[in-house]
């Protein structure tokens, strides 16, 4: 009894909603990096064989290590070695939640760009907590998703927890994006090449030839792919261009003001 006391939350349930997919996911990202890794993915796989056989497991065991391979092919679409939210989400038995609804109405960066446009009107790179339940509820409505006020709280709520952890009431673009699949989250393809505000500074000034505060969908053509260069990093024409198309759904008629772009280059916003 005293092991099942001490079992991580819900892992042993046959569905879990959306509040106690976060108690999974704080409790095995210990770190609050973003990511399930290392010591936390070992940890993590361990209770699941353990919640799923109801017996534990030996880590040591080369039948563990082979497993764990094994599960990390099937579930690590982009095999960087680690878990993330969009992820898990696919890992374990989610009732019909905000997570898998999200992916699915959803299915594009630039869909999540220009609905998140809508509603960051200052360009500042967050959007109110107040304004998040309208956010959610125009893209369900999109989806065709049928929801009550009820179940748009809980998802409001749930997010809130996720993202607003110093409680300033302001949600951050690239943590919202977390929610997208992978393969579609392309504020992720940024890892590794995140620009300090110096670096932004001179290289947003380099494009902006006329200084008047934005840049044009050819000009970002050209500031991503010397970017790309710069950091070595291999990225054919087709990613590119679908980089370039997530980004300029943030613009203003085809101006990309500066603001916009430092959400997705720097490290953090420019204050």
């Amino acid at each position: 009894m005293a092991d099942k006391a001490q079992q991580p939350p819900h892992l042993h349930l046959a569905e879990v909603t959306a509040s106690q997919f976060l108690d999974i996911w704080k409790h095995f990202d210990s770190d609050g990096n973003g990511y399930i890794e290392g010591k936390e993915l070992e940890n993590f796989f361990k209770e699941l064989e353990t919640a799923r056989r109801g017996a534990g497991v030996d880590p040591t065991n080369p039948i563990f290590r082979e497993k764990m391979k094994e599960f990390m092919q099937n579930f690590d679409k982009n095999k960087d070695g680690r878990i993330e939210m969009s992820e898990l989400a696919q890992i374990l038995p989610t009732e019909e939640n905000f997570l898998l609804c999200f992916r699915e109405f959803v299915s594009s960066s630039a869909e999540f760009m220009a609905a998140w446009r809508r509603y960051d009107t200052d360009r500042s790179g967050y959007i109110e907590a107040n304004e998040l339940k309208g956010f959610l509820s125009d893209l369900l409505q999109k989806a065709n998703r049928h929801y009550d006020d009820k179940k748009l709280q809980e998802y409001t709520q749930t997010i809130l927890r996720m993202f607003d952890l110093n409680g300033d009431g302001k949600l951050g673009l690239s943590e919202m994006a977390r929610l997208l699949p992978v393969k579609e989250n392309f504020l992720l393809k940024f890892q590794g090449v995140k620009l300090t505000t110096e670096q932004f500074n001179a290289i947003f000034a380099f494009y902006d030839k006329d200084g008047n505060g934005y840049i044009d969908e050819m000009e970002l053509d050209a500031l991503l792919r010397d970017l790309y260069q710069t950091n070595k990093k291999e990225e054919d024409v087709k990613n590119l261009t679908g980089y370039k198309q997530s980004i300029m759904r943030l613009s203003d008629a085809g101006k990309l003001y500066r603001g916009e772009l430092e959400i997705v280059l720097c490290r953090e916003p420019i204050v």
